[in-house]
């Protein structure tokens, strides 16, 4: 099966077979519990366990190829921008000084900094794949009824499906404007200057913003045609209850998230890991 980018493709496996709420509550779970955490070891077991549902989602390195370059970008210019501006943050947090080697009195790479700013990094890391597999492994009408099912307004629950649904055809507008755009001449290589490159790429997203606009109106219409909002309840084609699975999933991502609670006040007695004391 040709896969699309950031598309929902039905699969029958374990993470498409758990409600949407599910993966939701299992999503904020896990990345809380890395967020909160500077442990890591913790960070690590999460970045690990985070892969191997990516595995098991079978989600198409396609899908996600773009997504996946610019968070390589993003991690690459956090990682030099935090010890430029922060060189010596890692030995105020951890109250020790290994020192590698030497640039000036101020930029001192040592042991202290590279641990913080690598746990920094595996943070942002570990939370890439769970995110990637909620949105690309939820049916949106479906998580939808789970929201209304726990007392979501079904209008709210309602638009967060048609945020869903939107973002992938977004993207698709973008590219076929882009390569329209390009058909006419507009140059997007590397050739141009950063400057052209710039203007030529807001000569896309003008198009994309009016295109944006019109299937707005047209989503609307449509629902007003339906008469969405008219009744206070509504109900829901694709709506499920919740099985064995969910629930286990959800204890699960919640024991994850106490473990990251406990070894920060109990076991390290802070949020961060001193290997140096």
């Amino acid at each position: 099966m040709k896969t699309k980018l950031f598309d929902y493709i039905d699969r029958n496996n374990f993470i498409y077979n758990l409600s949407g709420l599910t993966k939701l509550i299992a999503f904020i779970c896990l990345t809380f519990s890395v967020m909160f955490s500077y442990d890591i070891r913790y960070i690590i077991f999460v970045l690990v366990l985070s892969f191997c549902f990516f595995r098991i989602s079978e989600i198409s390195f396609r899908q996600i190829r773009t997504m996946m370059v610019y968070v390589g970008v993003f991690l690459l210019l956090n990682f030099c921008l935090t010890y430029l501006f922060s060189p010596q943050y890692g030995t105020e947090i951890y109250g020790t000084v290994h020192e590698i080697f030497r640039f000036n009195s101020r930029y001192t790479v040592t042991l202290e900094q590279i641990l913080y700013q690598v746990t920094k990094i595996l943070k942002y890391a570990s939370g890439i794949p769970l995110g990637m597999i909620f949105l690309l492994t939820t049916n949106p009408s479906e998580f939808a009824a789970s929201l209304n099912r726990i007392g979501v307004s079904y209008k709210a629950a309602y638009a967060l499906a048609l945020t869903l649904r939107y973002f992938p055809d977004m993207i698709r507008d973008y590219q076929d404007i882009s390569l329209a755009q390009q058909s006419r001449g507009l140059d997007l290589s590397k050739k141009e200057k950063l400057g052209t490159r710039m203007k030529n790429i807001m000569n896309i997203f003008v198009p994309l913003i009016f295109t944006t606009l019109d299937r707005i109106e047209l989503i609307s219409n449509a629902m007003d045609l339906r008469g969405f909002g008219k009744h206070k309840k509504r109900t829901w084609y694709a709506g499920k209850p919740l099985g064995r699975n969910d629930y286990l999933v959800m204890l699960f991502s919640a024991a994850v998230l106490a473990g990251s609670v406990c070894v920060s006040f109990f076991v390290n007695g802070s949020r961060f890991y001193n290997p140096f004391i």
